[in-house]
């Protein structure tokens, strides 16, 4: 399956996202994804810098300030080695990294927390499977 597909089929292709980007690990190129999203280098860098950031005390610099995707802020609810949830009002983010890949996605209001959470999880354990 192409990256596109990824996106079009397995993220917003379920409804449980509307918007959809993979990115290399490193995330200096993007893979693919949906036309309705645009993450700056300068957010994705940031992204890739909370995933390194080991934290003091459990507690990563990205939870205390939050993490701008596409323009807009969101406060973080959840950051670990693998992944980070945002939150902006009712609509959100689900940032998973993967070995070689990190998954961007934003659902809206309509969809809960869990569910879209869900959705990107199990494609970041497919694309480790695989070797990605």
């Amino acid at each position: 399956m192409s990256w596109q597909a990824y996106i079009d089929t397995s993220l917003v292709g379920t409804g449980n996202v509307d918007k959809a980007a993979i990115f290399s690990a490193a995330g200096d190129s993007v893979w693919a994804k949906s036309s309705n999203l645009t993450v700056s280098p300068q957010e994705m860098q940031a992204v890739v810098a909370a995933y390194k950031d080991p934290g003091q005390g459990g507690v990563k610099k990205v939870q205390s300030e939050g993490l701008h995707i596409a323009g807009e802020r969101f406060v973080v609810i959840k950051a670990d080695e693998r992944s980070m949830y945002g939150k902006k009002g009712r609509e959100g983010v689900c940032i998973v990294k993967t070995t070689q890949a990190i998954l961007v996605t934003h659902y809206p209001e309509s969809v809960q927390p869990g569910v879209a959470a869900n959705t990107v999880e199990q494609l970041a354990d497919y694309l480790i499977k695989v070797g990605y």
